[in-house]
């Protein structure tokens, strides 16, 4: 029986207000950063003026892939191993993210749409280790 829940890795996401990644965007140019980058890398861009920003909500699946089989270690997962859908998405908000499906791979289809939630990546002793994922909308 889970008993509590934490982030795989801390600072990368949070669900109060909806679930969200924490990004940067520079402000000169607009192009969306996931994790925060320090400085801008469009070339066409001279400012690089980074600022914290927040992305999640809705979007659409650019491309998908299926997993088979279970990930080398040190990566975890709950036995038994279920396959699953990595999709890429492209955020309303223009990030485009790519990270685990909650639905089975069956459903997936590109251009599906989809929205960032919080969900269990994977169980130990008493605790749910979260992450970002996708649920079809």
């Amino acid at each position: 029986m889970v008993q509590s829940s934490e982030p795989c890795v801390a600072g990368l996401f949070s669900a109060e207000g909806g679930a969200r990644v924490h990004g940067s965007r520079c402000a000169a140019c607009g192009t969306p950063y996931f994790p925060k980058a320090p400085s801008c890398h469009n070339p066409a861009c001279a400012g690089s003026k980074m600022e914290p920003c927040d992305f999640g909500g809705r979007g659409k699946v650019w491309s998908y892939s299926v997993a088979n089989f279970p990930p080398p270690p040190p990566h975890k997962f709950d036995q038994p191993f279920k396959p699953y859908a990595i999709a890429v998405v492209d955020l309303d908000s223009g990030l485009r993210l790519v990270g685990q499906m909650v639905d089975p791979p069956e459903a997936m289809r590109v251009g599906a749409p989809v929205e960032l939630v919080i969900a269990p990546l994977f169980h130990e002793q008493d605790k749910a280790f979260t992450s970002w994922k996708f649920k079809l909308a």
